[in-house]
């Protein structure tokens, strides 16, 4: 895993985890990295200053009483508030989002708001194709604690 401090084109600065640099190129250059307060895909790796052990550990843990449940930052209630709120007024459809969605759009399912999964292939289709989609800043259909 590796952590990246990444920065927006409106300048929120915001860390996120990737499985391998490999996988941050490729999911940056298929537009699936957005910021996590705006939503832009506009996003750039910020400079980091390096994490270098000295071998002792003479810092203790920083400790707080905020429970780990609870947002830690404005943009961070805010992306909670944002979840709370699709949740609530949409239907979680899954990995059968494309598919859905698509369906809704040419009149073959009932109209209204839905969430789901899809992968970048199936979301340029759908935008190429005129439907109107848009990631989410976080992941659908994971209940949090």
């Amino acid at each position: 895993m590796i952590r990246y401090s990444l920065l927006c084109e409106s300048k929120h600065r915001f860390d996120s985890w990737f499985a391998s640099a490999d996988a941050y190129e490729k999911l940056h250059g298929a537009g699936m990295v957005s910021c996590a307060v705006c939503g832009s895909t506009q996003v750039e790796k910020a400079m980091m200053a390096p994490n270098v052990s000295s071998g002792e550990s003479t810092a203790q843990p920083e400790v707080s009483d905020r429970p780990l449940s609870k947002p830690a930052s404005p943009a961070e209630q805010t992306v909670a508030d944002l979840r709370k709120k699709i949740e609530e007024n949409s239907d979680y459809v899954g990995t059968e989002f494309a598919r859905e969605a698509r369906a809704i759009h040419d009149g073959e399912a009932p109209k209204r708001s839905i969430h789901g999964e899809a992968n970048a292939k199936d979301a340029k289709s759908l935008i190429d194709d005129g439907i109107p989609v848009l990631p989410l800043p976080f992941a659908p259909g994971r209940k949090t604690n």
